[in-house]
């Protein structure tokens, strides 16, 4: 009897012991919450950097434009609400751009077709810069699952909100976009 309780004890004490072992590897290892993986960037995190070639040959990096209001949006030609909210950003962009508002709208042209994004872009007078994520890499770094998906970034460089799906509205446009040039650096 008191050899069963012994063994018992042993069996308890053991499993406490893997399993405080297994939360010490597991609070201790970055990503392990996520599967090893990155979380999605959401409200509140860095935005990721990149670096891209515009539709017009030069390349351009997300940092550089810290102390600036961004918004990135990535987006497809083909995306029906992709092409609807163009025309939106670009008014906004033109409105506010001598305040400090820059638009990144990053064509995921491993989903596109070039020709296809010249001719969209020319067609709506689009004159905000557009850089192409020819590798899949922006879309990847963003976690994005769904077009158009667009973040707004504070001059500090955080993301400040996330718009999944589209096509966002003109007035949330505009709304969000004063509101963050309002923001002290």
């Amino acid at each position: 009897m008191k050899f069963m309780q012994q063994s018992r004890a042993r069996i308890f004490y053991g499993l406490i012991l893997i399993l405080g072992l297994a939360w010490l590897w597991y609070s201790s290892n970055p990503g392990a919450a996520t599967g090893g993986k990155i979380p999605a960037p959401q409200a509140g995190f860095l935005a990721p950097n990149f670096t891209l070639q515009t539709l017009d040959g030069q390349p351009i990096e997300l940092s550089d434009r810290r102390g600036k209001v961004v918004l990135v949006n990535i987006w497809a030609s083909w995306c029906p609400p992709c092409r609807a909210e163009m025309p939106a950003i670009e008014r906004t962009w033109q409105d506010f751009r001598d305040q400090g508002f820059i638009v990144l709208a990053v064509n995921s042209t491993a989903q596109d077709q070039l020709p296809t994004v010249q001719a969209f872009v020319a067609q709506n007078s689009l004159t905000f810069p557009i850089p192409l994520d020819e590798s899949g890499e922006v879309t990847r770094l963003y976690r994005v699952a769904s077009l158009p998906t667009s973040f707004f970034i504070g001059r500090d460089g955080v993301i400040r909100e996330v718009v999944i799906g589209g096509p966002m509205a003109e007035a949330l446009l505009r709304s969000r976009v004063e509101q963050l040039l309002k923001e002290t650096p």
